[in-house]
């Protein structure tokens, strides 16, 4: 049984963001999009409900200053550290796929439309999970 520092890592994110992708010859007419802060993505429904659950307990693993019922929201820039004070990952690039992840399961969204994102620090959003 994984500990629950071990629910958050770059390489779960990195595996269940591929897992979720189209592939190649997929009928891609349906699909799920999730807006990150540099590229936007076409999700499998599919296989985004199966993982729905991990998703979520990803997204339970950042602090509570994300959650509606926490902080209501914090900054992309933040969401490196999980919410036993570990950084959990050292690449945005992670850090961008959990968020589109947990857009795709309906979980995240931005606190702010991607105009005002420039007045937040470092130019980057913040954002809510809702759970």
């Amino acid at each position: 049984m994984a500990t629950n520092t071990q629910i958050l890592t770059s390489e779960r994110v990195e595996k269940v963001f591929m897992s979720c992708l189209f592939k190649d010859g997929e009928d891609s007419s349906e699909h799920i999009v999730a807006e990150g802060i540099v590229r936007t993505i076409g999700f499998h429904p599919g296989r985004i409900e199966e993982h729905r659950q991990e998703i979520h307990d990803m997204l339970a693993e950042l602090s509570d200053d994300f959650k509606m019922s926490g902080g209501g929201g914090m900054s992309f820039l933040n969401a490196c550290m999980d919410k036993h004070g570990n950084q959990w990952t050292g690449m945005h690039l992670r850090q961008e796929q959990l968020v589109q992840l947990g857009i795709a399961v309906g979980e995240v969204e931005y606190a702010a439309s991607r105009e005002m994102w420039r007045l937040f620090p470092g130019g980057m959003p913040y954002f809510v999970v809702k759970q």
